[in-house]
């Protein structure tokens, strides 16, 4: 292979995590560790999502070797000039994971790099981009018939956590555990974390022996979490009502939050937590890139929509976000906005869009914590209910191998063999 760089343009903690990560490592697989010879750099563009801890999660790829956050992004898009002034090396492609599919078309063309995109939902600007690896055959039928040889079905980079999902759970445990899965965006946590500890606040009472346990996200600390939960930092925890927890780091054990009534979660700082979610009997969370992961790791799972302060959902992308955040009309925005797309939304969960159909529960509403610990109750009550749930999962997740048959799209793009003959 002749000295190449390959440059990665992502953007939010949903994509670093699940789409950077399983690509980089194949790229490592596919063309070695020799960074004279292949050199991997991240860019990072601006995201509503964003929590500022994208560099940070990234840093722990060891497949990578340069990385720039979100906040010099423009400087390099219009000029191409990066905060450590990069070079360049004569060869190279440009790999799309996550941001505006037009930034790939500008930053290849003044580069001179050939353009991978992966197109999740949509593919955009197809005359300019060399090739697209896309989730769904339903993008290939969209596609303008004279760019459709452009289009590979490469599948659902999500999936590729099925791997680990393959294996033997590890270490079975004897008490039932509870994965607790409020989110990592700020919005997300306002109301999340309150509220699933006053979840397992109330199913303590019914069920004494489960355990708890929150997979801390990489972007956050045990202290930023932890904040969250605490009424002077975050006034939703008495507003929901919620639940507030005081933070434990003892030398001896993992940190944990301790509820005013006794009920203890640990915090998991191993990052991805596979290995631990897959010890669960049960999880508890909201949407996003989790259900994937959850699906895909074949996790039972109750999925919560809360609507109870819709006016601080405001994380929407385009022209809506802007609006959700303008001073003054933001809050009512928020609200009206959050509103009419609650009454335009069906299955939500990832797993139930993969199935077309309500496999896993979805709550919506204005979410109450004892209604949501009956549910519960009534699942871990029914173990036959939970594993009927995580069968029809492991039917339903996708098949991994997304990652090796984008990295054939950049292989191809470079001249180089693909390990796939498919087009």
């Amino acid at each position: 292979m002749e000295p190449t760089d390959i440059l990665i343009l992502s953007n939010g903690p949903g994509e670093v995590a699940t789409w950077v990560r399983p690509v980089v490592q194949e790229l490592r697989r596919r063309w070695g560790d020799d960074r004279r010879q292949l050199r991997l750099s991240l860019v990072l563009s601006p995201c509503s999502n964003a929590s500022g801890q994208e560099v940070a999660m990234a840093q722990g790829y060891g497949e990578l070797d340069r990385i720039q956050g979100s906040d010099r992004f423009y400087p390099f898009l219009l000029w191409g000039k990066t905060a450590e002034n990069w070079g360049w090396r004569s060869r190279g492609v440009v790999l799309f994971l996550g941001g505006d599919q037009f930034f790939p078309v500008v930053i290849g063309r003044r580069l001179g790099y050939k353009t991978v995109i992966y197109g999740e939902h949509m593919a955009n600007w197809t005359r300019w981009v060399d090739r697209f690896g896309v989730m769904t055959p339903q993008l290939l039928t969209q596609a303008p018939p004279r760019q459709r040889h452009k289009y590979r079905v490469v599948g659902d980079l999500m999936a590729e956590v099925t791997r680990a999902a393959l294996d033997p759970v590890p270490n079975p445990v004897s008490q039932p555990q509870i994965a607790l899965l409020p989110g990592s965006k700020p919005f997300k946590l306002r109301l999340g974390l309150p509220l699933v500890l006053a979840i397992a606040q109330c199913l303590q009472q019914t069920h004494p022996s489960v355990r708890y346990v929150i997979p801390v996200a990489p972007t956050l600390t045990v202290t930023d979490l932890a904040r969250y939960a605490q009424p002077d930092q975050n006034p939703l925890v008495e507003q929901l009502p919620g639940q507030s927890a005081t933070l434990h780091q003892p030398p001896d054990r993992p940190p944990y939050l301790q509820t005013p009534g006794g009920t203890i979660v640990e915090l998991d700082t191993q990052f991805p937590a596979y290995d631990r979610l897959r010890q669960c009997a049960l999880s508890v969370t909201t949407l996003g890139a989790n259900t994937a992961e959850l699906g895909a790791l074949a996790v039972p799972m109750v999925v919560l929509i809360p609507t109870n302060h819709l006016e601080i959902m405001t994380a929407w992308d385009g022209v809506p976000g802007l609006l959700a955040n303008a001073p003054g009309i933001g809050t009512w925005f928020a609200r009206t906005f959050n509103r009419w797309m609650q009454s335009r939304l069906g299955l939500m969960a990832w797993p139930n869009i993969w199935a077309g159909e309500m496999i896993v529960p979805e709550l919506l509403g204005i979410l109450r914590a004892e209604t949501v610990a009956q549910t519960l109750g009534e699942y871990l009550d029914h173990p036959e209910r939970l594993q009927a749930m995580a069968d029809r999962l492991r039917q339903v997740r996708g098949e991994p191998g997304a990652a090796q048959k984008l990295v054939d799209l950049v292989a191809a793009v470079l001249g180089e063999p693909s390990h796939n003959a498919a087009p």
